[in-house]
C-alpha cells in the first residue's frame, strides 16, 4: 500500500516554501534553496541542527575559496579542480564534510557568474540561510514515538514470558517441541527498540538519556543470559524434585515480567530455594548428579538475570 511518511511530507512542504520565498526575494538560482532544504532535513532534530551548521560553515568557506581561486587565478574548469583539492580537506579538518555537496553548488554559482561581487555573495548567503532555516523549521515537528516504544516494551516482555513458559514446561515434561521463534523475534525487537529510543533522545535538545533506551539495554543483557540457559535446560533429560521446584519459580517469574523493579524479591526467593536444594539428599545416580549440576548452573545464570534487573531503576506503570 502506497504511504507518505511524515518526513517526506515535511521535505516536500519545506522545499516548496523555500523555493517560493527565494523566488519572491528575486534571488538568482532560487531553486537551490529547495535543494539545500532537502539536504538539511534529517531523521532527528539534533542531526538536523548538526547538518545545518556543517552546511552553513562549508558554504561560507566555499565562498572564500571561490573568491581566492577564481578572482586570484582565473575562471577555468582546471581551477575548480584545484580549488576542490584544497577545499575538501579543509571541510574535513573543520568537521563540515556534510556540507561538501551543498557548497559545491555555491561554488558553481560563483563560477558561472564569472565575477564575484558583494551582491552575488549576499545572494548565495540568502539562498543558504533560507534553505537551512526552512529545514530547521520543518524539523521542529517530530511525531511522538512513545506509543511505539510502549508497544516494543510489551512485545519483548511477552516474548520473554513465552520463552520462560517453554523452559518451565520443559523442566516438567521433557518431550516439549518448540521452534524457538521467540528467540529470533526478541533479538530483532530489542535492536529495533534501542534504535527508536536513541532517536527519541536525539529529538530532544535538553535530554541526554531515555528511560526506554536504558530499559531495552537492560533487556538486551538479560536476553543474552536467556540465550545461554536454553542449551543448559535442553541438556536435561530426566525430571527430578529440584526440576519441579525451579519450574514453579520460573512460573511465578514469568507472570511478573514488567517494567517495574521487583527483582530483589525474586533474588530472595532464589537464594532460599538454592539453600533448600543444597540441604536435600545427594543424588543416587550419575545422571541425577549431572541434572542437578545443570540446574545449579541454570540458577546461577538466573541470579545474574535478576541482578541486571535489580540495577535498573524501573519505569512507571503507565510508561
Amino acid at each position: 500500500m502506497f504511504k507518505i511518511g511524515y518526513r517526506t511530507a515535511k521535505t516536500a512542504l519545506g522545499t516548496t516554501i523555500a523555493i517560493m520565498l527565494a523566488e519572491f526575494l528575486q534571488l538568482q538560482n532560487y531553486t537551490s534553496a529547495g535543494i539545500i532544504t532537502i539536504l538539511c532535513i534529517q531523521v532527528t532534530k539534533k542531526k538536523s541542527l548538526k547538518s545545518s551548521w556543517a552546511r552553513f560553515l562549508a558554504c561560507s568557506i566555499a565562498m572564500v575559496f571561490s573568491f581566492v581561486f577564481f578572482e586570484g587565478i582565473t575562471y577555468h574548469p582546471v581551477v575548480i579542480g584545484l580549488l576542490l583539492l584544497f577545499f575538501i580537506p579543509t571541510t574535513v579538518i573543520v568537521k563540515a564534510t556534510e556540507g561538501i555537496v551543498t557548497s559545491t553548488v555555491v561554488i558553481f554559482h560563483l563560477y558561472s557568474a564569472e565575477k564575484i561581487t558583494l551582491e552575488l555573495i549576499g545572494n548565495e548567503l540568502l539562498l543558504v540561510t533560507i534553505g537551512i532555516g526552512m529545514a530547521l523549521i520543518m524539523n521542529l515537528y517530530m511525531p511522538s514515538v512513545e506509543r511505539k516504544l510502549k508497544n516494543y516494551q510489551e512485545e519483548i516482555e511477552d516474548n520473554i514470558a513465552n520463552i520462560f513458559k517453554e523452559i518451565e514446561l520443559y523442566l516438567l515434561e521433557k518431550d516439549r517441541k518448540w521452534d524457538g521463534q521467540e528467540i529470533t523475534k526478541t533479538a530483532i525487537l530489542i535492536d529495533e527498540a534501542k534504535t527508536l529510543a536513541f532517536r527519541d533522545v536525539e529529538n530532544h535538545f535538553l535530554r541526554h538519556e531515555n528511560t526506554y533506551y536504558h530499559y531495552f539495554k537492560m533487556r538486551e543483557k538479560q536476553f543474552e543470559i536467556i540465550e545461554r540457559v536454553i542449551p543448559i535446560i535442553t541438556s536435561i533429560h530426566i525430571a527430578i524434585d529440584q526440576s519441579r521446584m525451579i519450574a514453579d519459580f520460573i512460573h511465578e517469574l514469568r507472570l511478573n515480567i514488567h517494567p517495574g523493579n521487583t527483582a530483589n524479591r525474586f533474588l530472595m526467593q532464589l537464594f532460599k530455594m538454592r539453600q533448600e536444594i543444597e540441604e536435600m539428599d545427594l543424588p543416587d545416580t550419575r545422571e541425577e548428579f549431572e541434572v542437578r549440576a545443570a540446574l545449579f548452573h541454570f540458577l546461577r545464570e538466573m541470579e545474574n538475570y535478576l541482578v541486571i534487573k535489580s540495577q535498573f531503576k524501573g519505569m512507571k506503570a503507565n510508561a
